[in-house]
């Protein structure tokens, strides 16, 4: 790749200065020319609740983004030097106000995604987005995952694993639904995943039991705060192994004075932390990252310097720095 000058680097991260791309990325969207793909899902019918506007997220992040085009300290890679990336532009949602065909259409563009062995790493969107994704890029005939399931580390203040349930407000592959049924229908491995950051007075006692009935690994908020952070990630290392995995990232994982502009917000106990949540996004470096994706972003209810988009921004940066490294380390043998 062609080396950047300092003058040019200085320009790229400037985000109001030029083209809104995700990280100044190139656009080009052909899966084929990029070992990481940045793909903005701007949907928000799989929410259900009168607070829909994630569809606004990709263009949000996109308008920031740009000054988070930085070389990663922990791991010392660049990685925008390290691997191709490019961002691919936004899944094509002709179809919007219909969930469940929406959700069609993202699996059938991630699965171009899997057969070109591009890594996606999305920004949405609801979290309904993430049934689609792994839809089109893990299981059987995954390129991605050598035809294995998914194992997931799963940020989140809920468990989205409700199939107590037929539907949310009528979505029926839903943000509540998602993690329930890509482990039914063998796309996930629950049993090796990791739900992390659970919190809030749930709706009924048993509330939980569905996730814990799939296999889940399920370490509440309170757990975390309990264990702490390093028993926390030996359980994840414990229970992902050396299994491919996806990184699904709920803003509503962290708390409200830290990301404010999210749907389904939970106010009532302490979220995480930035600093809390990278560490443990870096504790699997090193593994099979065969993706990932930010989620509930609301850019109409953020406060005035955008910082939730600046989160969600943030933790993207991460899980490409994940991947970057693991690929740069793999191309540079």
């Amino acid at each position: 790749m062609a080396e950047r000058s300092d003058q040019q680097r200085l320009m790229d991260g400037i985000y109001w200065y030029g083209i809104p791309t995700l990280f100044r990325c190139p656009h080009d969207e052909d899966p084929a020319n990029a070992d990481i793909g940045l793909v903005g899902v701007p949907h928000s019918t799989g929410n259900g609740t009168t607070q829909r506007d994630q569809h606004l997220g990709p263009r949000a992040v996109r308008n920031v983004s740009a000054i988070g085009r930085r070389v990663h300290g922990a791991f010392g890679i660049d990685p925008w030097d390290a691997v191709a990336i490019h961002d691919l532009g936004d899944v094509p949602l002709s179809e919007g106000n219909n969930n469940e065909r929406s959700i069609e259409m993202i699996t059938d563009y991630y699965s171009r995604l899997a057969d070109a062995g591009c890594r996606p790493v999305s920004i949405g969107g609801d979290h309904s987005i993430t049934g689609g994704i792994l839809q089109g890029i893990a299981g059987d005939g995954s390129a991605l995952t050598n035809g294995e399931k998914a194992c997931l580390l799963h940020f989140d203040a809920h468990t989205d694993a409700f199939h107590n349930v037929d539907h949310f407000m009528g979505a029926i592959k839903s943000a509540a639904h998602w993690a329930s049924y890509l482990a039914t229908d063998g796309y996930v491995d629950a049993e090796h995943s990791v739900q992390v950051g659970i919190r809030g007075n749930v709706r009924s006692l048993d509330w939980l039991d569905p996730s814990y009935a799939l296999g889940y690994t399920v370490i509440k908020k309170e757990e975390y705060d309990e264990m702490g952070p390093d028993r926390a990630m030996e359980i994840i290392d414990e229970t992902i192994g050396d299994r491919p995995v996806y990184v699904t990232f709920d803003l509503d994982c962290l708390d409200p004075t830290v990301a404010p502009g999210v749907a389904n917000i939970e106010a009532g106990i302490e979220g995480f932390g930035m600093d809390q949540v990278t560490q443990l996004i870096r504790s699997i470096r090193g593994k099979n990252v065969i993706g990932g994706d930010v989620v509930c972003l609301m850019p109409t209810v953020d406060s005035p310097n955008q910082i939730t988009s600046y989160r969600a921004m943030a933790v993207m940066f991460e899980i490409i720095g994940l991947i970057a490294d693991n690929l740069g380390s793999s191309l540079n043998k």
